[in-house]
């Protein structure tokens, strides 16, 4: 049984806030999935987002999770999250006082993930992440399986982690690989291969971002906040692209990261 720090509410909010001598930012994780999730952090001025799930403990924090593992401990202490897991990843004040973040499936993915910073004296910031369900037309060779009986996908592995091939791994320099290639056309602005940076990194001088887990697509769901209006899906179809199984394009996922973007100032 999980302990009382699961997270089983619909929508929850916990605020991580970091203070220097002359500024301070907030971070609100927020929990829209249809399960529980346990969020884990690297912190500092430099650092990782994530949630784990499927996860078990004992009443001394002892444990594991199915995705996003962080050293078997309720309380991560620093340790990063075991593959595959989606990732917000973010450097404050980097420079000139601009954070630079990203969203990140390059050790795979678990869950669809959004990041919403909020710039400061209204400053517009862009919206990032992937609102595709990947799990739902991960490539049979690259899933992972737990759940009920282990036959649920929980989690879709990066062709490192599934090949353990130079090839897929960039060691040194790579060129986008078929695999990053599919999974870059179902999310074009989350980081697909270690040298995507052109497309996935993104500055702002934001002093609030909220992160949300399986965000809604007709509109963030947000605890005691109005939600954006919902978006009509207009004429476009889900394509598809066949490997060992297909997986699924959403409608262009841009179009809605404007639409929260503009929504949330």
């Amino acid at each position: 049984m999980p302990t009382k720090s699961s997270w089983n509410l619909t929508s929850l909010l916990i605020l991580f806030t970091f203070f220097s001598c002359s500024f301070s930012y907030s971070f609100t994780i927020i929990n829209n999935c249809p399960h529980t999730i346990w969020p884990g952090t690297l912190s500092g001025w430099s650092g990782w987002i994530w949630a784990r799930t499927g996860c078990t403990f004992d009443a001394a924090g002892v444990g594991k999770c199915q995705t996003g593992d962080c050293g078997g401990r309720l309380e991560c202490e620093g340790n990063g999250s075991a593959p595959p897991t989606s990732l917000f990843e973010i450097t404050l004040g980097a420079g000139n006082g601009q954070d630079y973040y990203d969203v990140s499936m390059v050790d795979g993915n678990n869950l669809p993930l959004l990041a919403l910073p909020r710039g400061v004296y209204g400053g517009v910031c862009n919206a990032t992440g992937c609102i595709t369900d990947i799990n739902r037309g991960c490539p049979r060779e690259l899933q992972l399986l737990g759940g009920h009986q282990n036959q649920q996908v929980v989690g879709c592995r990066s062709a490192c982690e599934a090949f353990k091939t130079d090839k897929y791994c960039c060691r040194n320099t790579c060129k986008p690989s078929y695999y990053s290639t599919i999974f870059k056309k179902a999310c074009p602005r989350s980081y697909s291969y270690a040298f995507d940076d052109g497309t996935s990194t993104f500055t702002c001088k934001a002093y609030e971002y909220d992160i949300v887990f399986c965000p809604n697509s007709n509109g963030m769901r947000r605890p005691n906040l109005a939600s954006p209006p919902p978006i009509r899906q207009p004429f476009w179809k889900h394509q598809q692209v066949t490997s060992s199984s297909n997986i699924l394009f959403p409608f262009p996922e841009p179009i809605f990261l404007l639409v929260l973007t503009l929504s949330h100032l």
